[in-house]
């Protein structure tokens, strides 16, 4: 068995504009202080990297990566959830989509995924010349619209889009694969890769791809009523990263999974700070340290209650005190009596 790294902050939900929230030095030097070890970054944050130098410069990224270190913080991995949205967009979602690409590619849907790709491919290079091995990302969607069966769906619509989106994977893919990194895909709504099962379509049309990996987030299935500790033992071969992030789902007469188009705060379902929520994270850890999970614990601030340094904070420490630091030995070696294939013969009546 092996014991999880970790803490480590997502720090998506943290950069700003304000100190000391803006700059790389700063904000690593604050997740230091409130209790973190390492940090994933979101690789279209200018405010934290330079993507395209990272892409290309082995001497930024000692750099970059070096100052990281000076301020006791390791960097775990890169992000790419908002570009690799953008790989597969419906044309339902391109206006809402737009806003996550340069603005020089708005309104040109091939441009923006091409542009996307790009993106993804240079965060690729980059991870392997910071000598990380994994990076987040999201898979984007073509079939999402009809997620729900109603009007029913023409025989082979969400195979040509699984196709499709295979298609538009598979050399990016390739790429991460002749650098060394895993592409571990957040499994999640608005998402076609939302469940085991969507996971299992793109991976088999992928020619189930080494580097194809799936981002565990627990609170995405509270959301969805899946069973997300059963979820840990199927995919355990294949789980390459773990968001730590809480959630509640508290159905009522008047509205369960879809919200009711409601705010977060108003929504059956909702995320919450750790330990907030309903997500048994005594059981997640205990499964992830029994399959040999040796990589990050991430946290995942999103909560529509509580202040993110609050939640920040105590997510820290939450973490801390779920890491299990596995035995090296059987809790009853003490009473070994030793054993050889003789004695083992004579037991069985053998001999």
């Amino acid at each position: 068995m092996k014991t999880i790294k970790g803490p480590a902050l997502f720090l998506a939900q943290f950069a700003g504009d304000e100190a000391p929230f803006n700059s790389w030095d700063s904000i690593t030097k604050w997740a230091k202080e409130v209790g973190y070890d390492g940090v994933q970054v979101p690789s279209w944050d200018a405010r934290l990297i330079d993507l395209d130098k990272a892409a290309t410069s082995q001497t930024y990224c000692d750099e970059w990566k070096g100052q990281a270190a000076d301020n006791g913080i390791e960097v775990t991995e890169l992000s790419t959830h908002l570009q690799g949205q953008l790989v597969a967009v419906h044309p339902a979602y391109d206006l809402a989509f737009d806003g996550f690409a340069d603005k020089s590619v708005h309104n040109d849907p091939k441009a923006r995924q091409a542009w996307a790709v790009d993106q993804v491919r240079k965060a690729i290079d980059a991870s392997a010349n910071l000598g990380l091995t994994a990076q987040a990302t999201f898979s984007g969607a073509l079939a999402w619209p009809y997620v729900y069966p109603w009007p029913q769906r023409p025989a082979g619509l969400v195979e040509a889009a699984f196709d499709e989106l295979a298609k538009r994977w598979r050399p990016i893919l390739d790429h991460a694969d002749s650098k060394g990194v895993d592409l571990c895909y957040e499994i999640h709504p608005g998402e076609d890769l939302h469940d085991g099962v969507t996971f299992e379509m793109f991976l088999e049309r992928t020619g189930n791809h080494a580097r194809a990996k799936m981002l565990y987030d627990p609170s995405h299935y509270v959301l969805q009523c899946l069973d997300y500790l059963d979820n840990i033992d199927i995919y355990k071969d294949v789980i390459g990263m773990f968001h730590v992030k809480d959630a509640e789902f508290n159905p009522t007469g008047r509205q369960g999974v879809y919200g009711g188009y409601q705010s977060w705060v108003d929504r059956a379902g909702r995320f919450r700070s750790l330990g907030d929520g309903q997500v048994d994270f005594g059981a997640v850890f205990s499964k992830m340290a029994a399959n040999d999970f040796d990589g990050w614990a991430v946290v995942e601030w999103e909560c529509a209650l509580k202040h993110p340094e609050d939640g920040a904070r105590e997510g820290a420490q939450f973490v801390r005190d779920h890491i299990i630091r596995v035995t090296p030995h059987a809790f009853d070696d003490f009473a070994a009596g030793g054993t050889d294939d003789a004695m083992n013969r004579r037991m069985l009546g053998l001999s």
